[in-house]
């Protein structure tokens, strides 16, 4: 899977970041909400919205909260503190009842927080309550709360006399049966086990590590003696539950960041107009992002000095990130790659810069390792294929994976396929399941090894036959071979040079007879080109190789791997002049 990003130069922020200044990553998954204590106005905004910032949530605006800074170096790795990437905006909420609080929603669009990867509904804590039990809050008479009462003992006050407790449980027996209390369903509630919850109230932690942002509500310390809240936690269980003016459940509507400090008053005659008739109540609200809420490139920007581009595009390959760093980022690989892995996890376990261009025969990438672990053996999956990969000893490469499907679409089930440089076999196996028969030849003994692990692991290997083999000998040997089913596609993908081993078909028929019935393969070569005209280059090269001009060749540009230089493919019937070289020769 290959990723890329938008170019973009590092802004300039607010406060001083060193480009070596450790910080710390955790992943969001969750949102939490609380409560806080109305702040003095000596602990007002250190930093104040800037009316020039666009729209959102931005690491220059709003403010750091006071936290204490973490170490700085641990075993020689670089860390990075989490706490330097907090930020606090005040923002204003609409507190209603939970059932009127999506009706509301939808009516004021355009009014509400419209910040990615942030609802705009948020609960209240200690305000949930059953939705059987919260009609025995909605009134004020004594009737729920004695009908509450016949359904959990049976009786009320005023019921006469209780019932003897022996006729009472042999009512109850003859009730009972496999499926339990059958028409006492509260009482088999109460009677049944508690499941056990993942998260106990008592082990939520004021942070957990899996937030990305808070919402806490800012309440007055100083409560008048009816706005005292009355605390249900003994009636309705070990939650936090308390009633004042609401009772029941309620939600927090969060207003856009521009009605902040702003009144009921002050608000839009549109906001106006749907609380109209209402119970609701304007509250202020303290919205915390942490760094897990931040995006990878947001921190690359704030991290890297002024002037440097953030890191465009890198590959993934199994639980492994590649990337190409430039020259100016080297002296921030470190830091770049452990933005990287954390913004990654779990799925990512490795990040690694590839050192210099691959000048080795088996086409095998120096490889160096930045953050994570240090094995570069993965597993992978390409169309619908599993695939064992080791990065330090054989070639890969996902950006491929859109080729190597066009050239599937190309085959068809009564083909027969020779991949002259298979690697691991990402187009041989894939092709095993659509053709008749497939053979597989790389140079490289360890790519072979996997290879034949991978046609084990996709159950495969019947319609594959493997060989370790130099190209031009395995073309030369696999077409000669009497027991070998005709072929009728070959793909040689080794760009840097595959054009130069087309002559290695010249005269690979020469030995069958010209009026028996044959069919010449197709040919896909794979090569690169510099030249202006690429297209025309890439031919030229392989009409050289095969000395022969008359044949229809159809190009097809893959990809642009640098600057200037594009990756081709040609596709072509290999010439009956070529196959026969040496008996029209001799005509």
């Amino acid at each position: 899977m290959f990723t890329r990003f938008m170019l973009r130069p590092s802004c300039s922020l607010s406060f001083p970041l060193t480009p070596l200044t450790p910080f710390f990553f955790k992943p969001c998954t969750a949102i939490s909400i609380r409560r806080t204590a109305v702040v003095s106005a000596a602990a007002s905004l250190a930093v104040t919205l800037d009316e020039t910032h666009p729209y959102g949530p931005s690491l220059s605006k709003g403010y750091q909260p006071s936290v204490e800074p973490k170490s700085l170096q641990q075993d020689n790795e670089v860390l990075l503190d989490e706490n330097r990437f907090i930020r606090v905006f005040d923002i204003s909420a609409i507190r209603v009842s939970a059932d009127r609080c999506y009706a509301l929603e939808s009516q004021l669009r355009g009014h509400l927080l419209n910040w990615p990867r942030i609802r705009n509904i948020a609960r209240v804590p200690g305000d949930e309550i059953d939705g059987e039990l919260q009609k025995y809050f909605n009134s004020n008479d004594d009737e729920p709360l004695q009908s509450l009462n016949r359904r959990i003992y049976g009786k009320a006050e005023g019921d006469g006399e209780p019932l003897s407790p022996v006729l009472y449980r042999d009512k109850l027996a003859k009730t009972f049966n496999s499926r339990g209390y059958e028409k006492f369903r509260n009482l088999a509630k109460l009677s049944r086990p508690k499941r056990k919850t993942k998260k106990e109230p008592n082990q939520i932690r004021e942070h957990k590590s899996n937030e990305c942002y808070l919402v806490e509500v800012v309440v007055d310390n100083h409560l008048s003696d009816d706005e005292k809240r009355e605390d249900l936690s003994g009636l309705l269980g070990d939650a936090a539950y308390s009633l004042g003016k609401w009772k029941g459940s309620t939600r927090l509507l969060l207003l856009d960041e521009q009605h902040a400090y702003k009144s009921f008053d002050e608000m839009p005659e549109a906001i106006k107009a749907c609380l109209t008739g209402s119970l609701f109540e304007i509250v202020r609200c303290k919205l915390t992002l942490f760094y897990s809420y931040w995006q990878m490139n947001e921190v690359l920007e704030a991290l890297l000095p002024k002037g440097i581009i953030v890191p465009s595009s890198f590959e993934t390959v199994g639980h492994i990130i590649h990337l190409n760093l430039r020259d100016e980022h080297l002296p921030y690989k470190n830091l770049i790659a452990k933005v990287v892995l954390d913004k990654n996890k779990p799925k990512i376990q490795t990040v690694v810069n590839k050192i210099e261009a691959i000048n080795n025969d088996f086409r095998t990438m120096p490889l160096e390792v930045l953050a994570g672990n240090h094995s570069l053996v993965t597993k992978l999956v390409e169309n619908g294929l599993q695939f064992h990969v080791d990065l330090a000893t054989v070639y890969w490469s996902s950006k491929l994976a859109t080729e190597r499907q066009r050239l599937l679409n190309c085959f068809t089930r009564s083909d027969v396929v020779c991949d002259v440089f298979s690697g691991v076999g990402p187009l041989a196996i894939s092709a095993a399941k659509k053709v008749k028969h497939v053979y597989a030849n790389d140079l490289n003994p360890h790519a072979i090894d996997y290879l034949e692990r991978n046609c084990v692991l996709n159950k495969l290997e019947r319609k594959i036959e493997v060989f370790n083999m130099d190209g031009r000998r395995f073309i030369d040997a696999i077409f000669k071979s009497h027991s070998t089913r005709p072929i009728t596609q070959v793909v040689m993908n080794l760009p840097k040079d595959a054009a130069e081993y087309l002559d290695a078909f010249k005269g690979i028929f020469r030995d069958t007879e010209m009026n028996k019935e044959l069919t010449l393969p197709k040919i896909h070569v794979y090569g690169f080109s510099k030249a202006e005209d690429p297209e025309f280059d890439f031919h030229e090269r392989i009409r050289i190789a095969l000395s022969e001009v008359a044949f229809e060749v159809k190009m097809h540009k893959v990809r642009l791997v640098a600057p200037g230089k594009w990756m081709l493919c040609a596709s072509f019937v290999l010439p009956e002049r070529v196959a026969f070289a040496d008996r029209v020769s001799e005509i």
